[in-house]
């Protein structure tokens, strides 16, 4: 088995001075076979989550890539998350694999809700079109990003705005009530299902996207409010946001995802709890990342950009993302060769065992498909 060297990389922002203590805004662990250099090497970037130790860095690297597992200043910072900030920090990223690493490829991984952050990474290096949200500047940095040379989503959502939309409880009335509910939208009560109507399916989506519009409405409203004050920004909290219906109801969407379950386990308990995908924000952070109205963290309008070879791999027992996001997401790239890949696994291929290996060959074998 090829022995695997791990290199940190801790590097400059465009946007962000260094730490105080002294950590650099963009960090990550390069992986790659002991002595080489790799000539194509993949990059991996989650809006929050830390993705220098990936799951699949070593198994890509013992195939002979080289793998860089890249954080912006915004891992584990969700709340503060400013997209065009987050797409220049990717760049140091992209630009240190070709000038510093030397890949003469660079694979743009997608992976869980990276999936429309690298998709709109690629569409702003190859057409900008990334606007500061409400209130900030123009940022530079963005306007000559390195572009990728391939295109992977993995077990990816199509996109923040929608993701958080599908996952929200619309049966909260009063957004300062953790424990508020439309007992008619309650989709814990036994009354309303499951099973699920179609036509209370038809209600439930309809006052989800209520929802986020209400809560985009009042953002705007405060930063308004806040004009001429001490303070440009502010935080809040947007309960309950674990319960697609799918998560409940099996017979929605049927996959070989565990039913009643989400990422969390028991969606009713996850819903009541405190931990949640947009549970804090800032207003910005709301307007940049979550609002359907606002945000550009929508992946269908950066796919139809992407025009290099493009994979999307859909994990057939994930608990939170489906067939048919998979299907948009392959419908939504613009590329004339793509392609939509099945792995029976869930959505972090922990089980069943040797998912991620097969992940893994899967990825070298389209990569080294198209050397040319």
């Amino acid at each position: 088995m090829a022995e695997i060297e791990r290199d940190f990389v801790g590097l400059p922002s465009p946007v962000a001075g260094r730490a105080g203590a002294g950590g650099y805004p963009c960090q990550g662990i390069y992986h790659h076979p002991a002595g080489s250099q790799p000539s194509t090497a993949f990059i991996a970037t989650h809006y929050n989550i830390d993705f220098s130790e990936h799951y699949l860095a070593e198994p890509l690297a013992r195939r002979g890539f080289g793998f860089l597992g890249w954080n912006t200043r915004f891992r584990g910072d969700e709340a503060h998350f400013l997209l065009d900030h987050a797409l220049a920090e990717i760049g140091v990223g992209v630009r240190w694999l070709r000038e510093r690493a030397g890949a003469d490829r660079v694979v743009l991984l997608g992976n869980s809700g990276g999936g429309s952050l690298m998709a709109a990474y690629q569409s702003q290096a190859v057409d900008p079109c990334v606007r500061p949200v409400a209130g900030m500047r123009p940022l530079p940095a963005i306007g000559e990003l390195p572009a990728g040379d391939l295109f992977i989503a993995l077990a990816a959502h199509s996109g923040r705005p929608e993701v958080l939309t599908a996952w929200l409880d619309p049966s909260v009335t009063d957004e300062r009530d953790p424990l508020s509910a439309d007992p008619d939208l309650d989709p814990f009560n036994t009354r309303n299902g499951p099973p699920f109507s179609e036509s209370f399916q038809r209600r439930y989506r309809a006052a989800q996207r209520h929802r986020n519009e209400r809560i985009t409405d009042w953002a705007l409203r405060q930063l308004d409010e806040l004009g001429g004050t001490r303070a440009r920004d502010r935080l809040f909290l947007v309960h309950r946001s674990w319960a697609d219906l799918r998560m409940i109801d099996p017979s929605i969407e049927p996959s070989d995802r565990r039913p009643n379950w989400c990422y969390l386990g028991d969606p009713l308990k996850a819903n009541y709890g405190v931990f949640g995908v947009g549970m804090v924000s800032t207003l910005r952070t709301w307007l940049s990342m979550w609002s359907l109205r606002t945000s550009q963290c929508i992946a269908a309008p950066h796919l139809a950009k992407i025009t290099v070879p493009s994979l999307v791999v859909h994990a057939t027992a994930d608990a939170c993302v489906y067939a048919s996001d998979a299907r948009a997401l392959q419908d939504a790239i613009a590329a004339a060769d793509k392609s939509l890949e099945l792995i029976r696994a869930d959505h972090y291929l922990l089980e069943p065992d040797g998912a991620r290996e097969q992940a893994a060959d899967l990825f070298a074998a389209w990569v080294r498909g198209r050397a040319g």
